[in-house]
């Protein structure tokens, strides 16, 4: 058996997707259901169970046998989320129970960690196994807080106690986008944002920029389809003996103004932009770069091309937005 956790949200269900084209293997979901939209993400799927995050640690004590590796992708993942207790013990102490219940089950296991643990990318975005460096990292918001208090303990069972799963790896995902994110609402990606306001407007609005580096419209983000994100995870659960935090980006940052006028180009549309001012929340917590540092990942023997921002783009829009199911 292979669990998803977050299994009905935008990465986990297009994980469950790929595992039900790929293996034979009987997929558990768990999530919370908890939208009007979010059961449309795995409305088309297979799946053998659904289960509530509250049950799973029962349920795994009930299958364990059974299971093989849990791809663990649920998490509070919104970057404007304040309820740090709720964080924590969401994202860091679920995980931390996860990562023991696969040591000492000799279970792989898979999880999502965030290119949010860099930043403003002061330090740089290397994905090491490496304490002394992350403890120089300084998130901006209490989700990357969480993401790297994780990834610390993570670094601190492997380099200190040598306490493991049979494989595990932390992704680090940077601007991810694609089909079932709907769900999100204003922290899905700009991509059917923007799609959405140059069809019915013939506009694009972009935030201004307040750093003088950056000229409004050129922050830049490391956007990276869905599709890749999927593709590295299969290959890690096709090569049990690689293990280590890794960055999933393309290693190419792009401009907001790029993500608009590959819409628009795309659409063979004529697009006006419009600049506006951050929200105050926003603006106290904003990341104007991030580029993900790839070698580790090629490194370890990943040779698959990212899809390009343009191409990335288009699919999204011809498979899913201009559809009459955006979903996967």
């Amino acid at each position: 058996m292979i669990v998803v956790t977050g299994g009905a949200g935008f990465i986990g269900s297009n994980l469950v997707a790929a595992l039900e084209e790929e293996t034979n293997e009987d997929i558990i979901v768990c999530d919370y259901i908890d939208s009007s939209d979010k059961w449309q993400n795995i409305k088309k799927r297979k799946r053998k169970e659904v289960i509530s995050p509250d049950n799973l640690l029962q349920w795994l004590s009930d299958h364990i046998s059974k299971v093989e590796i849990i791809f663990h992708l649920g998490a509070i993942s919104s970057t404007t989320e304040r309820n740090t207790e709720q964080i924590v013990s969401n994202n860091y102490c679920f995980s931390q129970n996860l990562w023991k219940i696969c040591t000492n089950h000799n279970l792989r296991l898979i999880y999502a960690s965030s290119a949010a643990v860099y930043g403003n990318g002061n330090a740089g975005f290397e994905d090491k196994v490496s304490l002394p460096y992350m403890e120089k990292l300084y998130p901006l918001n209490p989700y990357g807080w969480s993401k790297l208090l994780f990834d610390q303990k993570v670094a601190y069972y492997s380099e200190v106690k040598n306490f493991m799963p049979l494989q595990w790896a932390g992704l680090r995902f940077f601007n991810v986008y694609g089909p079932n994110e709907f769900h999100k609402k204003n922290q899905q990606s700009v991509i059917p944002q923007f799609w959405k306001q140059i069809k019915e407007t013939g506009e694009a609005k972009l935030f201004k920029s307040y750093d003088p580096k950056y000229p409004d419209g050129g922050q830049m983000r490391d956007f990276i389809y869905i599709d890749d994100c999927i593709n590295v995870m299969i290959w890690l659960y096709e090569n049990i003996n690689t293990s280590g935090i890794f960055n999933v980006g393309t290693g190419q940052a792009r401009t907001f103004e790029d993500v608009a006028k590959a819409i628009s180009d795309g659409q063979k549309t004529n697009t006006n932009i419009e600049y506006f001012h951050m929200p105050p929340n926003v603006k106290k917590h904003y990341q104007y770069f991030t580029q993900a540092d790839i070698k580790n990942l090629r490194d370890a023997g990943y040779t698959k091309n990212f899809t390009s921002l343009e191409d990335g783009v288009n699919a999204y829009i011809e498979n899913f937005l201009a559809t009459n199911d955006p979903y996967r």
